[in-house]
């Protein structure tokens, strides 16, 4: 049975008139094991000062979506592939960079959207991968949808620990990840 990853979207939480607190609180209460903040408006100083709350708050381990240079605030970091050529051209080489910028003992995601870049992540220094879309998702509006079956069929090719992405709701259980990555589905009650 897969765990939950809880995505906190800044954006959506401003949209749903929610509080830092209440998502944490929301999360916790689901029994979440990872929270990735993605903030793709906030400068650095407002992302930090959420990530610092954050890691005082909640009781699992805290990643910053895109922004490495973050990472020491907190466990880690999620880069989606275009995030990550701005490291390099080389895979391999942009990911070594990455792991200087956020220092040793964090987590390095890594979203991936079909068999081939699974297969190539499985030649890399990551944590684990994000695969998905599993279905449709509000925030992400040109996710290719890889639906229940090809999603699975291409975790399990995986060498690295999957978390599912993209329109996954709290009670999804998908075979072959370790992490349902939830979003708008955790304003749910």
């Amino acid at each position: 049975m897969s765990r939950l990853y809880a995505l906190l979207d800044r954006a959506t939480l401003r949209q749903k008139g929610w509080s830092l607190e209440r998502f944490v609180a929301r999360a916790e209460a689901l029994g979440a094991a990872l929270l990735q903040y993605r903030d793709k408006e906030g400068d650095d100083e407002s992302v930090a000062e959420a990530l610092r709350f954050l890691n005082a708050r909640f009781g699992g381990r805290v990643i910053v979506n895109d922004r490495p240079e973050l990472a020491p605030l907190c466990g880690g970091v999620h880069l989606g592939q275009e995030d990550l050529a701005r490291y390099g051209a080389d895979k391999a080489e942009a990911i070594k960079r990455v792991r200087e910028i956020i220092g040793e003992g964090r987590w390095l995601g890594l979203s991936t959207h079909n068999k081939q870049e699974v297969l190539e992540a499985n030649d890399l220094w990551l944590d684990y991968i994000g695969l998905g879309a599993y279905r449709a998702t509000a925030t992400k509006n040109d996710a290719r949808v890889l639906g229940p079956k090809a999603l699975e069929e291409i975790a399990a090719l995986s060498r690295h620990p999957v978390a599912a992405i993209g329109g996954v709701r709290v009670d999804d259980n998908i075979a072959h990840v370790r992490w349902n990555v939830v979003g708008s589905g955790l304003y749910e009650d």
